[in-house]
């Protein structure tokens, strides 16, 4: 099956599902850039673990039309796989803000750094998500590349950080900051695996 076969009207309903965990998926790594600047904690909290409510239940929702439809535009393991990758990356960013409301941590500017990595590596997904079904498959790599690339920054940065945590002597400090930061570079491998699924698309149905 070609990309084409995939977005015939008839087929539109698995996309656009996808495509609304694409955005919730943006609403929360803005909410998380936000909170990281601004520190408005309790709020950005509730926000995303609406928004993390919603994409719960949307999630629900794509897998119970898959065990209603027979033909779908893509395999089901798929669009499963999207599904849940999208979930998971949405899932990383409430979590880390559910632990630092926990631990009473305010924002350091290496999570601020992590904020920014996981905001622009979500927009290339987008970006991706809406090249897929144009079929701009050159623009959906760069998007894809990039995603990845922001990964490796991620994996650095949080070289640096560990290294930078057990130069102090407050114990606590350095468990609570080791767990965010650790929170926050899982969300962006998340990403790096969405990317990594629709890569796999592309491959597989061009």
């Amino acid at each position: 099956m070609g990309l084409k076969e995939w977005i015939i009207p008839q087929d539109k309903m698995f996309f656009e599902l996808l495509a609304r965990e694409s955005e919730n998926a943006r609403k929360a790594s803005q909410a998380l850039k936000q909170f990281m600047n601004d520190h408005s904690i309790s709020e950005k909290r509730s926000e995303i673990k609406e928004i993390e409510h919603d994409n719960d239940q949307l999630a629900h929702e794509i897998y119970a039309k898959l065990n209603q439809t027979l033909i779908t535009p893509l395999d089901h393991e798929d669009i499963t796989r999207l599904a849940s990758l999208y979930d998971d990356v949405i899932d990383g960013i409430y979590t880390t803000v559910n632990k630092m409301y926990l631990f009473k941590v305010k924002p350091t500017p290496a999570m601020k750094k992590f904020a920014e990595i996981i905001t622009s590596q979500v927009q290339e997904i987008n970006n991706a998500m809406a090249d897929i079904r144009e079929l701009k498959k050159e623009e959906m790599e760069k998007s894809c590349i990039e995603v990845h690339k922001l990964e490796n920054d991620a994996d650095e940065l949080l070289d640096e950080e560990i290294t930078k945590l057990f130069e102090t002597k407050d114990a606590i400090k350095v468990m609570k900051l080791k767990e965010i930061y650790e929170h926050l570079e899982t969300t962006t491998d998340k990403c790096e695996d969405v990317s990594n699924a629709l890569l796999d698309i592309r491959m597989k149905y061009s």
